[in-house]
């Protein structure tokens, strides 16, 4: 693994699940963490729980352009520039296309689509500077879209879409972009999913213990970093969805179909 001691890693949506994962084994590794979310308590019970480390917390919603400016500024104000940005932050949906709500749509794509370009955009000068990294936390979505997903499934095409220009445009800048694509992993992602109202669902219709952990992925994730891969998929299942999209997008669709429907109805 790469020194990251000293590194000024801006992580946003850190307060819980993969993003609380990797926030917590960056400061491990000797990083100056930053990170950001909503929900003002889980920071602060995130800062109760690293004293004395280099962490910085601030509450920040990234569907807010200027809530992103400002916490970017903060950041780079405080450590005098970034040299990993980690685009977290994200929320989940669950409804069909013929009862889903505009809300539902917009609020998903404000926040995974808009939130990294808020982030990318502010933070690009101080990352060039660094010749650092600058990370999409997508999914397997932004590969094959999923039933009850549309929204989320919109916003990641155009995340993975939107780096990839970035990345190309960066080319010989020596500043690294990429991309990586968990599977189903242990989170609060799905509980948090909106409905078909833009209200959390509060409950997961898949079954966690056979996910991978958050702890898992970030590791996996942070290894990506530390060899500027291009891109990251993880877990065989997620591989398999890829491969088969690419090479199979018929059959893909009826397994997908059976997979997230019984009987005519959505059960995951």
């Amino acid at each position: 693994m790469a020194d990251f001691k000293d590194k000024v890693v801006v992580i946003t949506g850190g307060s819980e699940g993969i993003g609380k994962a990797l926030v917590e084994q960056f400061l491990t590794l000797g990083a100056k963490v930053a990170t950001c979310g909503r929900n003002e308590g889980k920071l602060a019970l995130l800062a109760q729980e690293h004293p004395g480390s280099e962490l910085f917390t601030m509450q920040v919603d990234v569907a807010i352009q200027a809530n992103c400016e400002a916490f970017i500024g903060a950041v780079s104000a405080k450590w005098d520039g970034i040299d990993i940005l980690i685009n977290n932050a994200g929320v989940s949906m669950r409804a069909l296309v013929s009862e889903v709500s505009y809300d539902t749509l917009k609020n998903v794509m404000d926040i995974n689509f808009w939130g990294t370009v808020y982030c990318t955009k502010t933070a690009l000068p101080y990352i060039l500077k660094h010749n650092g990294v600058i990370v999409g936390v997508s999914s397997i979505a932004g590969y094959r879209g999923l039933p009850g997903r549309s929204g989320y499934s919109a916003s990641k095409y155009a995340l993975n879409g939107w780096l990839e220009a970035l990345k190309t445009e960066l080319y010989d800048t020596g500043t690294h972009v990429m991309w990586v694509c968990p599977g189903f992993t242990t989170s609060n992602i799905r509980n948090a999913a909106l409905n078909k109202d833009a209200k959390a669902q509060g409950e997961s219709p898949m079954d966690e213990g056979e996910m991978m952990s958050a702890e898992a992925c970030a590791s996996h994730i942070i290894h990506a970093i530390d060899k500027r891969k291009r891109t990251l998929v993880l877990t065989f299942t997620g591989k398999r969805a890829v491969f088969m999209n690419k090479f199979f997008p018929a059959w893909a669709d009826k397994l997908v179909h059976h997979f997230f429907f019984k009987q005519g109805k959505l059960v995951r």
